[in-house]
């Protein structure tokens, strides 16, 4: 992650005459720097309002650039004061994540395209994983195709579902910051405001759009998280990523390509079959979202002491947190039902892909604790989501969990398991989680008298009907005989 995470620059280049061109640009001040209030990282000759012309905001501001420099920096501004649109600028947070794409990762990758060998031993990977899935699980294929995508690809993919987690919680910063103000004060500090949301949108769509950025160099599918971040029903494998993920395993890469299919494979069977699955993980964010209150305090020193030149003010509070979850009976309810939703789903997939992947890949148990620690540890795009949406996207009780799913089947065979997905109120409770064996022993239900019980209901309005119009009926014939 950059150490500026806010800093609207263009993307970094090398100078035509290597270390020579990086030490004359650092002395002309060029680079991020705390005299540059509004961060235009690597733009070459950007001064200070300490450097020469500091009388000239302009030439404070931008220094000596050239007109294709100062044209972007420019059109960067505008595009931060001028938004108007929801709470994330959505298109600055998709422009920063390719520009961060583009940059590589730490290791020095950079992005490629996918070339055609790669995108067949995809496909055949997911279509071999799902022949193997068939016999460990009773949920038929989800994935109506596999495909193999770019860093860039993914994140074009990907901002839709980023965009419905993240938006719940921008729209309530965006609100506070309204409401600090005094009620006499708010009508007269109206364009104040509007300047303060649209530079939050801006903000929020950078740190956004620079976690996502690394994060598409981490992935390895489209369902690392355990949410469905892809399209629905398409299987999604990122070549690149899952040559650098098994680099130092020393596992063959064809066995590290097919387990982590098998990996996406199972998730597109659980989110494809379980249709309200979806909306019951999406849902268990923005109710959490929902309990997050706003640090006012932080947020009024911020509004107190806001100067338009200074818009790293607001760029520091976010980095910093501004997002407290109630301790409340309700919040934690909150919590408590997204964890274990995380859990299950990546629970469930470890159990299912460990039994497709034992009898037939020596490396099994090594990829599966690999996976499991890389899921437990997250990553630096991780931290800055829960920094940005006060939560960590982490299924802490995974063991329990894959525990609990591989205890279901030898109790109840895998069609028994597979059941509890029919209604989120058949699936094990965070309490079950602590007494997984209590779950799976306990007596199941009999749904059938329940559904005899609930018949009888319905036809009780029916049968009253008829006793009601019987006696309407002998009424009238007495009448009649008098």
């Amino acid at each position: 992650m950059s150490d500026t995470p806010f800093g609207f620059g263009l993307p970094p280049e090398e100078p035509d005459d290597g270390d020579e061109g990086k030490k004359k640009d650092q002395q002309s001040g060029g680079g991020q720097g705390p005299a540059n209030p509004f961060g235009f990282g690597g733009l070459p000759g950007a001064g200070g309002f300490g450097a020469p012309g500091a009388d000239n905001p302009f030439a404070a501001m931008f220094g000596s650039l050239n007109p294709n420099d100062l044209g972007a920096a420019f059109q960067q501004l505008g595009q931060m004061l001028s938004y108007e649109g929801g709470p994330v600028n959505w298109d600055m947070a998709k422009q920063i994540a390719r520009q961060t794409v583009s940059q590589g990762t730490a290791d020095g990758t950079k992005d490629a395209s996918v070339g055609p060998a790669e995108r067949t031993a995809v496909q055949e990977a997911v279509r071999l994983a799902d022949l193997w899935l068939d016999d460990a699980t009773s949920l038929p294929s989800g994935a109506g195709s596999a495909v193999a995508w770019s860093r860039a690809e993914w994140v074009e993919a990907t901002l839709p579902a980023w965009k419905e987690l993240v938006d719940p919680v921008a729209e309530r910063v965006g609100t506070a910051m309204g409401d600090v103000l005094p009620e006499e004060m708010q009508a007269m500090a109206g364009p104040l405001i509007g300047m303060m949301r649209s530079m939050g949108g801006a903000m929020f769509g950078t740190q956004i759009g620079q976690a996502v950025g690394v994060l598409a160099g981490e992935v390895v599918g489209s369902t690392d998280i355990g949410l469905p971040l892809g399209p629905a029903g398409k299987a999604a494998l990122l070549p690149l990523n899952i040559e650098a993920f098994g680099k130092d395993l020393g596992v063959a890469q064809d066995e590290v390509r097919l387990y982590l299919a098998l990996r996406e494979a199972a998730h597109q069977r659980l989110f494809t079959h379980v249709p309200w699955l979806r909306s019951h993980l999406f849902g268990a964010v923005d109710g959490y979202a929902r309990g997050i209150k706003v640090d006012t305090a932080k947020l009024e020193d911020v509004v107190g002491q806001f100067d338009p030149q200074n818009p790293e003010q607001l760029q520091d509070a976010l980095q910093q947190g501004m997002f407290q979850p109630e301790d409340t009976p309700e919040q934690k309810a909150a919590l408590a039902r997204l964890e274990t939703a995380l859990a299950l789903v990546e629970g469930w997939v470890d159990a299912v892909v460990h039994a497709a992947a034992k009898p037939r890949l020596s490396s099994a148990d090594a990829l599966r604790e690999t996976l499991r620690r890389r899921r437990a540890s997250g990553g630096p795009a991780e931290q800055t989501f829960a920094t940005l949406i006060g939560l960590e996207l982490r299924p802490r009780r995974l063991r329990d969990a894959s525990r609990l799913w591989a205890s279901l089947t030898d109790a109840r065979g895998v069609d028994g398991r597979d059941g509890l997905w029919a209604h989120p109120d058949m699936l094990p409770t965070a309490s079950d989680l602590d007494d997984p064996d209590g779950f799976v022993h306990r007596e199941q239900l009999d749904f059938s008298e329940l559904d005899k019980m609930l018949g009888e209901a319905a036809q009780k309005p029916d049968l009253k009907k008829k006793d009601a119009d019987a006696d309407a009926d002998k009424d009238d014939k007495d009448d009649d005989t008098e």
